[in-house]
Order: C-alpha cells, then structure tokens, then sequence
C-alpha cells in the first residue's frame, strides 16, 4: 500500500501565516527523503486557519526542489476557475516535473460563501457544471479532443509534453465517488473531514458503479486521515491537544490557528467541552509511529484501499516532521 502526504500548511497561533508556507516547503523534502509516494496541497481561502491558498504555486516549488515524490493537488476546487486555465497551470507543472504530476478535482467551495462569490461571482452555477468541468480539464490535460459541438474544441493547453498529470476526484460524499466511477478516475475520501462518516458508504458507491477507463482500468481509492505519531503515548498525547481543541472550535463553525498545548491546558473549558473533544479523540489516530501505522493499516485493509494520505498538523515544525519520519519507519517506506 502506498503511503502519501496531504500539508494543508496549518496556521499556529502567534506566528506569521507566511512561515506556514515556509514549513510546507521544508517538510516536503523532508518527506521525500522518507520515502512517501505523493506529496499533495489543499486549497483553501480566507481562512484564520490554513494558509495553503495556491496550491498550484506551491506545487511548482516542490516540484523544481525535489526529484522523486509525486507532487500534487487536494484540490483544486474547480467551480471558482475557468477549466482551460487550470488545465494551462497544470500543463506548465507537468513540464517542471514530467511524470511527477497529480490533479486533484474537488467541487467543495473551501471558503465560505461570500469568499467564493469573490472568487467567482458566477460560484453556484459553477457546482452544476462540475461534471462538465472535469471531462474538460482531462481532455486538454491529456491532448485528448472535447466532444465534437464543444465551442472551444479547437483549443489547446500548452505546454504540450510526452506526459500528462495524473487526475483525481476528491470528495466527502457519495457525489465526487460516482462521478470518479462515472469516469474512470481514483477517487480519494477525505476521511478526516467527518472522522470517517459515510466514507466506507461513498467507497463502496465508488467500486460498484466504476467504469474502466484506459487511465484506470480498475477502481483505485485512497483516505485522507488525520495522524500524528511521537516518541511516546504521553508526547503524542501533548501535542493532540492542539488538534482536540481546534475540532471543537471547527465543529461549532469557528476555525482558529492551531493554539500551543500550553495555551489548551489554560484554557477554561466546560464538562460538555471536555466530552466532546474526548469523542474526538476515540477516533483519532494518535499515539506510537507503531500504534498508529498498525491502526492505520487494519482501517486500509478494512476498506479495501490502495493508498492512504495523512495529514497532521502541531505547533512544533520538528514535532511534525518526526510524526512522518515515525510513521514512515513504521510503514517501512523506501526511505
């Protein structure tokens, strides 16, 4: 099974967004040399939170800066762009790294209302035409022709190469897995969006409606899941206390950079606080590069997966490279 890496470049709290970006670029070096498959970035905008806003910008400067690991999108959130632009920016990243290309769809807003209406003012009626949008994004990553009536059929997304991106479709429903069935495509669940709720429905509605395509004659899916690893249960458990508080921040609609342990500890929270972020924590995977990895490892045998993609964050740039270096000994990644 293929072990890969999604960096959302956490916001903390007290520190400069822009040293988020710095951190993400670091740690994919760091987990190239480890050994993980692909190294992807999520889109997100004007979040308190999560600083990746361009992941295509961050793609190139992986990408130029590394050699072997997969570089990729999780996601790109299609409605807010022109399909034709998308498929130019990804075609230039192919000619940076030529085989080392993921594009990860999704159709989520990754913003709020108001921020995707200033990112594309014509947003909802962008959502219907996702469909539409991936088979046109594919066709001109691919040099493939649109169907014959498409008004723009004559166009091409340059640079053209040897080699085309590798297309996913990313989704936390039952919707984004028949439309990667409906084409052909993996399809990957974002699994830490909801602890899990209803991605073993959306992988099954995956496998039974999936139709081969030459790029995927088989189904093939991945999770994203939240893990962090440490030395010990007790360190694992010190640093989750960033990420226990910020899943009860986020579950009533607030989205904070990430708070120190310290600052969790001072906090004054009440018994139903405590209750819910204990929920929380029975089903995060946390604790030993062993313990997690094994866990990890049943749920992928469990569901049936040909990767899995984690994602971590910590207010410790160090502590957050050893929980990938633990977890890649673990797995006994190539690196």
């Amino acid at each position: 099974m293929r072990v890969s890496v999604l960096d959302q470049s956490p916001i903390k709290s007290g520190v400069l967004p822009a040293q988020s970006i710095r951190e993400t670029l670091d740690l994919a070096k760091h987990c190239e040399v480890l050994g993980y498959h692909r190294y992807w970035l999520s889109e997100h905008h004007n979040s308190p939170a999560l600083a990746g806003s361009a992941p295509e910008v961050l793609m190139a400067a992986i990408a130029a800066t590394t050699t072997r690991i997969r570089v990729g999108s999780a996601g790109i959130m299609l409605p807010h762009y022109s399909a034709y632009k998308v498929a130019e920016q990804f075609r230039t990243l192919e000619a940076i790294a030529p085989g080392r290309i993921d594009l990860g769809l999704g159709r989520a807003p990754g913003s709020d209302g108001r921020t995707a209406q200033a990112l594309n003012p014509n947003a909802a009626r962008g959502v219907d035409n996702f469909p539409a949008q991936v088979r046109d994004v594919w066709s001109w990553t691919a040099g493939a022709p649109l169907p014959a009536e498409h008004p723009f059929r004559a166009l091409e997304a340059n640079p053209a190469g040897d080699t085309a991106p590798e297309l996913w479709v990313l989704g936390s429903s039952n919707y984004g897995a028949e439309l990667a069935a409906w084409f052909g495509l993996p399809y990957c669940f974002a699994w830490f969006f909801s602890d899990g709720e209803g991605g073993a429905e959306a992988i099954a509605s995956y496998r039974k409606h999936f139709r081969p395509s030459a790029v995927c004659p088989e189904p093939h899916c991945a999770i994203v899941v939240w893990a962090l690893a440490a030395p010990s249960f007790e360190e694992a458990e010190y640093w989750y206390r960033s990420r226990g508080f910020y899943s009860l921040m986020r579950s009533r609609g607030h989205f904070v950079p990430l708070p120190t342990p310290e600052d969790v500890a001072a906090t004054s929270l009440t018994p139903a606080d405590l209750d819910r972020m204990a929920e929380f924590r029975k089903r995060s995977f946390v604790g030993t590069g062993p313990d997690v990895a094994a866990r990890l490892t049943r749920l992928a045998t469990t569901l049936g997966l040909n990767e899995l993609v984690i994602t971590t964050g910590a207010t410790s740039h160090e502590a957050r490279i050893n929980s990938y270096r633990l977890l890649a000994e673990a797995f006994a990644l190539p690196g």
